[in-house]
């Protein structure tokens, strides 16, 4: 939207405000956060599955070598 406006009949062309720059060190340090959760997050993920996967290969897996004995 744009921040001029027209006034009636008046040819001036009449400022509502200026726009502020971007901060850029604050978008940055936003961006560097927002990375560090999601690889956080992608991390606590990749545990979660080893750790189950590893329980499910442990409750299936026979606890002897019962053929070599036989």
């Amino acid at each position: 939207m744009s921040r001029t406006y027209h006034h009636g009949k008046e040819r001036r062309i009449r400022v509502r405000g200026e726009r502020r720059p971007t901060d850029v060190r604050r978008l940055a340090r936003a961006l560097i956060e927002l990375e560090y959760q999601a690889a956080q997050d992608e991390a606590a993920a990749e545990a979660e599955h080893r750790r189950k996967r590893d329980a499910k290969r442990k409750k299936g897996k026979p606890k002897g070598n019962q053929e070599a004995s036989e």
